[in-house]
């Protein structure tokens, strides 16, 4: 709707010709003035609408993520926002958790009961748009007093009526119900990327909790491996004590690397336990007997080459971004409703239908009846509420803006840890590989030379410790680098679609 401007349509009037000397200029000029009043009535009635013009805040970051070691987006990629989640897990287990989550989750439930609501809000503003008409029938019947009566008798009356009735419709001139009517309808759109926000965010936590879960159960298995192993060289040495080539403190130490290889054991069967409980709790039933076989954690085929693209391409694919703009054009049409509030407000009731003394007569000839009631309420002195009113709405567009442009710094930041990390991590694990290797052979090293009486078993002791933290350090760098991936994908606006939406280039490219 185009905004008026109520202080230039005032000068404009006054301007009018109308003090021009002489009988004749004044009735021209007074004429000339009701037939542009009249005009302005019109075009208030028709669209006037006080909402400020509508302009989107310059996004507070960076224009691009080349910094952060962010590749240049191909043209034949779809954007991350378009690949499905199939696509991007690849693990069938995982897939049928993610479908089992969409369906029961009740996060997920909530969100989308909001859309209802909001739905209905807007459609309860919107029908103030539309005169609402009711039909209505009433009988009375009333004994009035002598001392009452202007006869000075006693008499009883009858009044019965069927009529069709309009109540307090406001006509709409300056735009204050299509004001809330407009600040409903970006309230229910951002229900809707709300709701899609919250999807991203269940995809990307069923995501993570089944990572964790997997890397617990591995763990689990490195620890009873690791004990296994431990117990074999407690009874060996135990064997030596008892024939007398080795001694109580040799014994002891195999002792202490059993309890702890028990104690880690422990842990990781109840972080298991726990990751488990997280799953079943975000797909909202207990794990189906008919689930997919899981795939090893260093067999978990994430998709590593996300495209990332410029600054802009995030903001016009994240829904909690677009959720907040919604948000921010919603405190802007409540701008429109506050000024609105300094203008008159015109309100129509009227009825029309029939009316008799008599039940039988009601429908006779000459039984129509109607009434008309305008009502104009002009605002003279309120101790400032409407000025307070604007105030507010104001200061809360103001926070709307703020907080869109702290949806975008977030979204900014967490795509840049997320690149910063992919290449550590990449590193990370290399290192992490080799130092287990290392390790490994320090082991095999640290057990001959005790065999043949070069050193004491606290070697060997060390070198399995150093074992078991590098094997424990790995699994942990491989998780968390795809919970990195899982990290980058959410923040890129991923995690919507179920299949990947294939772009209108790539389709070109293939048909070529």
């Amino acid at each position: 709707m185009k905004e008026i401007d109520m202080k230039g349509l005032s000068r404009v009037l006054r301007l009018l010709p109308g003090q021009e000397a002489g009988a004749a200029g004044s009735v021209r000029g007074a004429s000339l003035r009701r037939t542009l009043v009249s005009a302005a009535v019109a075009a208030l009635v028709g669209g006037c609408s006080m909402i400020p013009a509508y302009e989107r805040p310059a996004a507070p970051v960076a224009p691009d993520f080349s910094a952060h070691g962010a590749p240049a987006a191909a043209g034949s990629q779809p954007a991350a926002a378009d690949i499905g989640w199939r696509q991007f897990f690849a693990d069938e287990r995982l897939q049928r958790l993610i479908e089992l989550a969409l369906e029961n989750n009740r996060d997920l439930r909530v969100a989308v009961l909001n859309i209802e609501a909001a739905r209905a809000q807007y459609g309860v503003i919107r029908a103030d748009q539309v005169p609402g008409v009711n039909a209505n029938a009433a009988g009375t019947r009333q004994r009035t007093p002598a001392d009452l009566s202007p006869s000075r008798q006693q008499t009883v009356g009858s009044q019965y009526q069927v009529n069709l009735g309009v109540t307090a419709f406001e006509l709409d001139l300056f735009g204050r119900v299509r004001s809330l009517s407009a600040a409903a309808l970006a309230q229910y759109l951002a229900s809707e990327e709300a709701r899609r926000a919250t999807q991203i965010s269940l995809v990307a936590q069923l995501a993570n909790a089944y990572l964790n879960e997997r890397a617990s159960d591995e763990l689990y298995s490195l620890a009873q491996r690791t004990l296994k192993t431990r117990q074999e060289s407690y009874e060996l040495i135990k064997i030596r004590y008892d024939a007398g080539t080795a001694s109580e403190l040799e014994l002891q130490q195999a002792e202490s690397l059993v309890q702890s290889a028990l104690s880690e054991l422990a842990i990781a069967e109840r972080n298991r336990a726990q990751a488990t409980n997280a799953i079943v709790l975000m797909i909202g039933q207990p794990l189906p007997a008919d689930l997919p076989p899981p795939r090893p954690l260093d067999a978990q085929s994430l998709l590593a080459d996300v495209p990332v693209g410029l600054t802009s391409d995030v903001i016009e694919r994240r829904p909690d971004i677009r959720a907040a703009e919604q948000q921010l054009r919603a405190a802007n049409a409540n701008i429109g409703a506050a000024r609105a509030a300094f203008f008159p407000r015109i309100a129509l009731t009227g009825a029309f239908g029939t009316a008799s003394s008599q039940l039988s007569g009601l429908f006779d000839s000459g039984s129509l009846a109607w009434s008309f009631t305008p009502q104009i309420s002009l605002p003279l002195f309120d101790g400032g509420r409407n000025r307070a009113n604007l105030d507010l709405a104001e200061a809360r567009k103001n926070i709307a803006v703020a907080q869109y442009e702290q949806a975008i710094q977030t979204a900014f930041r967490e795509v840049a840890d997320a690149l910063d990390a992919k290449g550590a991590f990449d590193r990370q694990i290399q290192a992490q590989e080799q130092l287990v290797n290392a390790s490994r052979r320090s082991v095999e090293l640290s057990d001959l030379r005790y065999k043949n009486g070069v050193d004491s078993y606290l070697q060997v002791l060390d070198a399995q410790r150093q074992l078991f933290t590098a094997e424990q350090g790995l699994l942990q760098a491989r998780t968390q680098r795809l919970n990195n991936l899982v990290a980058l994908y959410k923040s890129l606006g991923g995690g919507w679609e179920e299949h990947s939406v294939v772009s209108s280039s790539a389709t070109s490219a293939t048909a070529q």
